[in-house]
């Protein structure tokens, strides 16, 4: 039944994240935008030539505000890449635990080492 509620949460997790592409890659546009407006008006001093650059700013401002929707699949992805990567953790220490035919025989034999030590 986890495995089933796992699935479903990562396929739900998944539509987000390709639904919200579009928004990633406006957002991300629109930040480089600010930033080399921002970089732009703090090295000129024309007056004209801040304005300009101030309404740039501005527009990429706007257009970062309209792609907000692009932090709900920036989290979608980081939730699916936290649970893949737990996952895989999981499934490695599996394979190591029953590659060993050794592991049932030393978890006793340290039983009976405390069980000695405690006499």
């Amino acid at each position: 039944m986890k495995n089933v509620l796992v699935f479903t949460l990562a396929v739900i997790l998944a539509i987000i994240a390709i639904a919200s592409l579009g928004n990633i890659v406006g957002m991300a546009i629109c930040l480089i935008i600010v930033y080399f407006s921002l970089k732009q008006f703090l090295k000129t001093h024309s007056t004209w030539q801040k304005i300009a650059w101030g309404i740039l700013g501005i527009v990429g401002l706007t257009g970062l505000l309209g792609n907000l929707p692009a932090l709900a699949g920036i989290a979608a992805i980081y939730v699916l890449y936290v649970g893949y990567k737990n996952w895989k953790k999981e499934k490695a220490e599996e394979i190591e635990v029953e590659q060993d035919p050794f592991v049932n025989f030393e978890r006793q034999w340290k039983d009976l080492e405390k069980g000695r030590t405690k006499i």
